[in-house]
């Protein structure tokens, strides 16, 4: 599967198009293509919206390396309507809460508020995103902002040893690269660069806004269409939606040892290499497999490092997948006299299973917690509404809640066991922070 295959503009009918999706959920789009996604939660006091773009670090050049997250800053800086700190207060004024993040595939701008004040929220958010000014003074300062947010996350080596992970694993391509940019990147982009990137990506096509609560469809859609009239977004791009920069197959590098520097008191340390796509069936068998190593305090990698032995406070296995690749790892964070220790009994549990797989205790253990998880998560509505975005926006399609749980129900010991064995065998790829040498640890 290509990397922008499920990427490309959504359909533009020639009139509005609404239908009912499962779970009571609608969805309309709008003749330029831009896609409204709704669910009523009438036993709710509250309503969460969110306007997710289809564009991430991934899409970006290597000139442009950190305009998305740099857009993230800027579009809440303000726009002929309003300034920023009109924008900021017209949301608190109301005890609202309104924020952003960028992925390395989309980003997200989002507010939650009482549901009688979601016509404000969608007035402002919508205005925010369609037609922010970047006034090259905002630039300058965020600029600034973001400097100092690149050295702060040097300062966590947690987060960091992620990031040299990723590089670790893809190298050069975008997916490898951090989603805030360098300092080498941002601070020569220019006010136009990034104008232009923001004009050619944010286009209709490629943005979902995704609310729920205690709504109503229709209202939604008509505040929608109210605040779009005049910006750029009011009608459909006159050119195609452009492709990806990385429109290009992902080749995962050969395993390789990266060890940072750092006089840290901890060893911050990921083991691990390729997963699976986000479009792969087998993700479902994949998710009990990564609870069943280390997804909760009962997992093995819990069990055999931090409660048998000691050796590490924190310890977890995690999946991250993409339209077109993934990846699987180990994390740890111990003493770095324990780290060679600790890296032992982590090849070690994956060899074994691996080699042996799980048993059918496990099996029902991680499935419980797979749909336990899911379904927990879905208690408010910032997480419903962000179900429907991701639903829409990166698979194409919402999967009913009981159609998921039957799904992770069908899954048989054998298909964990084929995952395991595929994912976790063979060479591994070594990603440390801390105060070592490059020599001093191995994969």
């Amino acid at each position: 599967m290509t990397a922008n295959s499920n990427r490309g503009p959504a359909e533009r009918p020639a009139r509005v198009v609404t239908k009912t999706l499962k779970d009571g959920v609608r969805k309309t789009v709008l003749p330029n293509g831009l896609r409204i996604i709704t669910e009523s939660i009438p036993t709710t006091r509250s309503a969460s919206l969110g306007i997710w773009v289809g564009i991430g670090s991934r899409d970006e050049t290597p000139a442009l390396h950190g305009a998305s997250h740099f857009l993230e800053h800027l579009l809440f800086k303000g726009t002929p309507k309003r300034t920023a700190l009109e924008i900021s207060a017209a949301i608190e004024a109301v005890g609202g809460e309104t924020n952003a993040f960028t992925t390395k595939e989309y980003t997200c701008y989002y507010a939650r508020v009482l549901d009688a004040d979601l016509p404000l929220a969608v007035d402002v958010l919508v205005d925010a995103v369609a037609d922010s000014i970047l006034d090259p003074a905002d630039v300058e300062t965020e600029r600034g902002v973001i400097l100092e947010e690149i050295a702060m996350h040097e300062d966590e080596p947690g987060d960091e040893v992620h990031d040299v992970f990723a590089e670790a694993l893809y190298g050069n391509h975008p997916l490898g690269r951090l989603i805030s940019g360098t300092p080498e990147s941002i601070a020569p982009m220019t006010r136009n660069q990034i104008h232009g990137f923001y004009r050619r990506r944010y286009t209709p096509p490629q943005i979902v806004i995704a609310a729920a609560g205690n709504l109503d469809h229709a209202t939604v859609v008509r505040l929608v269409r109210k605040a779009l009239g005049g910006t750029p977004l009011d009608t459909a791009p006159a050119a195609p939606a452009e492709t990806r920069a990385s429109d290009k197959r992902v080749r995962i590098q050969k395993p390789r040892n990266v060890v940072l520097h750092r006089d840290t008191e901890q060893a911050h340390i990921v083991l691990g290499g390729p997963g699976l796509g986000r479009h792969d069936q087998r993700r479902f068998a994949l998710g009990v497999l990564n609870n069943v190593l280390g997804g909760g305090m009962s997992s093995r990698l819990f069990q055999e490092i931090r409660e048998k032995r000691g050796l590490a406070y924190s310890v977890y296995s995690y999946a991250g997948q993409y339209a077109d690749s993934g990846l699987v790892g180990v994390y740890a964070g111990c003493a770095p006299a324990k780290a060679a220790e600790v890296l032992d009994l982590i090849r070690t549990e994956l060899d074994r299973v691996a080699q042996h797989g799980i048993t059918a205790e496990e099996l029902a253990r991680g499935k419980g917690m797979v749909k336990g998880s899911y379904v927990l998560g879905l208690e408010d509505t910032g997480s419903r509404m962000s179900r429907l975005a991701k639903s829409e926006l990166l698979h194409g399609d919402l999967m009913g809640v009981d159609e998921l749980l039957a799904r992770v129900d069908a899954i048989t010991v054998e298909e964990v066991d084929a995952v395991a064995a595929e994912l976790l065998s063979g060479e591994r790829s070594l990603a440390v922070v801390g105060p070592f040498d490059e020599s001093e640890l191995h994969p």
